[in-house]
């Protein structure tokens, strides 16, 4: 859909809203989709939160998002809200796309097809270069389709790729961990400013913020979400490129995978991808081979429904809070579907997300990919 340009007062409404206590990406979603504008939704926060018996949340002063804006304008970036159409298009088809993304370098690249390329920090010599011989091959266009290579700068794998499409006088694509300014490892420093020049940097967190932990998994799900398939070269039986694979699956992505020695740890993850159905990847051939339907109907996002909840604006009744209950009852530390809550529950669909909405801003839940939910 062409969704329209927004004022500038409506991108500083959406930034605060995001940047709100409790707020995360899908409750973003489904409060603008409501209220119909940032304002509005930020206006009805405290008596939401409210409802769960938790005090009022805070919400985000404008002048800390408008510093976050000056911030980004001195580093010569830009902010890209959900719903503008400079917003990356596949990006904005995943249930909880980030509401905000920034961008150094040229946005336009978010828009076109891409490959993300992932892997073991602790990455042989052997993987390293077939990585970086991958990414040359994908952002050669001798056959018409060129691709971004999309990947999150860490060390081994990750370096490899955005080197290789660089270095082919490809186009790539890093998602940070942190902030959109800060280096991550710092010996990369040269290669982020190669990508910056050439490419894009981009990330949903404030500029400034160090990488934590928690922020890795949620950079992996937009580097899937960015692109049209996922290759996994080198990655233990734990380690964060098969949480990219899980996650591409859940979006609808095409996995790839690269095999390796099953003597060799770093490559027992990706053959286990290519036991449970992944792509067998030898050669760019396979990957153009299975992503030439998707270059002819990529993802697309759904318009928001404007009325996803019932019980929003209207009173607290016994009927809402019989399902509040009915909800609670349902959730554990153990993360579950939204449909196996309503299932359990025997509640309308609508008024369970109005319950889950209300218990996020109450820091009650968590939202995990893959649209499940744990109590915290």
């Amino acid at each position: 859909m062409d969704y329209p340009e927004i004022t500038s007062n409506e991108r500083l409404a959406r930034l605060r809203l995001f940047r709100s206590e409790n707020v995360g990406p899908v409750t973003y979603r489904q409060l603008l989709g409501h209220y119909g504008s940032a304002g509005d939704a930020l206006d009805a926060l405290p008596e939401l939160s409210r409802r769960s018996g938790r005090r009022a949340i805070k919400i985000c002063p404008i002048d800390t998002a408008q510093g976050e804006l000056e911030d980004l304008d001195r580093l010569d970036a830009q902010l890209l809200t959900v719903g503008e159409p400079a917003y990356p298009t596949a990006l904005a088809a995943i249930d909880d796309a980030p509401p905000a993304l920034a961008v150094r370098g040229k946005a336009e690249l978010l828009g076109q097809a891409g490959v993300a390329i992932v892997g073991a920090r602790n990455a042989s010599t052997n993987g390293r270069n077939f990585a970086k011989r991958l990414a040359a091959a994908l952002s050669d266009d001798s056959d018409g389709a060129c691709y971004v290579v999309i990947s999150g700068l860490a060390r081994g794998i990750d370096g490899a790729a955005h080197r290789g499409a660089l270095d082919a006088g490809g186009l790539t694509i890093a998602v940070m961990a942190g902030g959109v300014d800060v280096i991550y490892p710092p010996e990369h420093e040269d290669l982020y400013a190669d990508i910056c020049a050439a490419g894009a940097v981009v990330s949903e967190l404030p500029p400034g913020l160090r990488p934590k932990a928690a922020h890795f998994p949620r950079r992996n799900r937009i580097i899937s979400g960015l692109s049209l398939g996922v290759v996994v070269v080198e990655a233990a039986t734990r380690s964060g490129s098969l949480i990219t694979a899980r996650l591409a699956l859940e979006q609808g992505r095409e996995v790839f995978a690269v095999p390796g020695s099953p003597l060799d740890p770093r490559s027992r993850g990706a053959n286990r991808l290519i036991r449970d159905g992944a792509v067998l990847t030898e050669s760019v051939a396979d990957i153009r081979g299975a992503l030439a339907p998707m270059l002819a109907a990529p993802p697309r996002p759904e318009t928001p429904a404007p009325t996803l909840f019932e019980g929003l604006a209207g009173s607290e009744g016994d009927g809402l809070d019989s399902a509040r209950k009915a909800v609670a009852a349902c959730l554990s530390p153990t993360a579950v579907t939204v449909d196996e809550i309503v299932r359990q529950c025997q509640v309308t669909a609508p008024v369970v997300h109005t319950v889950l909405l209300e218990m996020e801003l109450a820091g009650l839940i968590e939202r995990q990919p893959g649209n499940r939910i744990a109590a915290i």
